[in-house]
């Protein structure tokens, strides 16, 4: 199966799979990529700009249901779980404040708080990082553990001009306890878009797994057009998979459109999709919240009904309709990708690949107008 997720564009990893007739490791692949969890650490101080940063990378504001509040409801030597709304798989720990005691000891910090056993670490500050802190850093690394990250955290008082002082001053902080090659990344907590967040995502991404990373990429928030083309991607491998195991080359050798397997697979494969890409009512009204922006106009955005809603009577229309336009050479392009002894099925991999990956660009364009919206991105 690790073959099979060794990059989300499957087609030449997927045409291996089917040629040796490795389809399980398919199924479990797209199951993997359907289930599949993230834990991640937020290490340090317990104040407002690390709750806010907690709360959007859940696509929260202060007041929702459910949001780290400040100050923290938690005991001082307390560990706090922040599961997502959305996405059960997806929660964040967050780690008691690092002492500034002389007589801390890393490793009993790390014991403790068993933080070796998350995904990722981000160590947040909103001056500069203590030496404990890099500590904590240190010993993780010395774990042979690469996931872990420093994040300057912006309040509401700073400006560009602050914050850059802040950071050098904190590269400086890393240089002196002898870090090698040092990173902060600076974040608005309130607005991810903004400053380095993508920078860090992107290092993130790098550095997990890359089943832990397609789960984060996932259930983070959709907060710029790039994360909804990565999510597009993501999903699109997601639907090969899927179509791979349609029609014959499943163990059920029946037409696509009336197999209910397939249209239960789509249903499922969209409704991540849809959840993910932050369409549906609920997290609309969320991001309205935190955006103060009227959740009518968000919702109004939507032109896709699979944006509003999935249903299964909408998808089996699309598997209907791809079936009913898909050309002779668009079905000769698939059969140039399909191993031999697969092609010919490739009607029914081409139907299925072409109705679901057009409803994810027609999700996802939906997806672009919401972040244009509340973000002016684009404009």
């Amino acid at each position: 199966m690790a073959d099979v997720l060794r990059s989300l564009n499957l087609l030449e990893t997927l045409k291996e799979s089917i040629e040796k007739n490795n389809i399980s490791d398919i199924r479990d692949a797209m199951e993997d990529m359907l289930i599949s969890r993230i834990n991640i650490a937020i290490a340090g101080d317990r104040n407002a700009e690390k709750a806010t940063f907690m709360n959007s990378l859940r696509g929260l504001s202060q007041n929702d249901e459910g949001a780290a509040r400040s100050p923290s409801s938690a005991a001082p030597e307390e560990l706090a779980i922040f599961p997502h709304p959305k996405h059960p798989d997806f929660r964040l720990w967050d780690l008691p404040s690092i002492s500034s005691d002389p007589t801390f000891a890393a490793e009993d910090y790390i014991e403790r708080f068993k933080v070796m056993r998350y995904n990722a670490i981000i160590i947040t500050f909103t001056e500069s990082p203590s030496v404990n802190s890099v500590a904590v850093w240190r010993e993780v690394r010395s774990l042979q553990k690469e996931t872990v990250y420093f994040a300057l955290l912006a309040s509401v008082k700073d400006t560009e001009k602050t914050l850059e002082v802040k950071k050098a001053k904190s590269l400086e902080v890393l240089k002196a306890e002898g870090v090698p090659l040092p990173k902060v990344f600076l974040v608005q907590p309130s607005a991810l878009e903004k400053l380095d967040f993508l920078k860090l995502l992107e290092v993130l991404q790098g550095d997990l797994p890359e089943i832990r990373a397609h789960a984060l990429l996932l259930a983070l928030p959709t907060f710029s057009k790039s994360l909804v083309t990565q999510k597009k991607d993501a999903f699109k491998a997601l639907v090969w998979a899927a179509a791979s195991l349609s029609g014959g080359v499943s163990a059920i050798p029946v037409p696509l459109v009336a197999s209910m397997v397939d249209a239960t697979v789509a249903v499922r494969i969209l409704t991540k999709a849809q959840i993910s890409l932050g369409l549906d009512d609920e997290s609309l009204q969320r991001l309205a919240r935190q955006r103060s922006v009227d959740p009518a106009r968000l919702k109004a955005l939507r032109t896709c009904a699979l944006s509003v809603e999935i249903n299964k009577s909408e998808v089996k229309r699309r598997l209907a309709e791809a079936e009913k336009d898909t050309s002779t050479a668009t079905t000769r392009l698939v059969e140039l990708a399909m191993p031999r002894h697969a092609r010919s099925v490739s009607r029914s991999f081409t139907v299925m690949l072409q109705a679901l990956n057009t409803a994810i660009d027609d999700m996802g364009a939906d997806a672009e107008k919401v972040v244009t919206m509340v973000t002016g991105e684009g404009q």
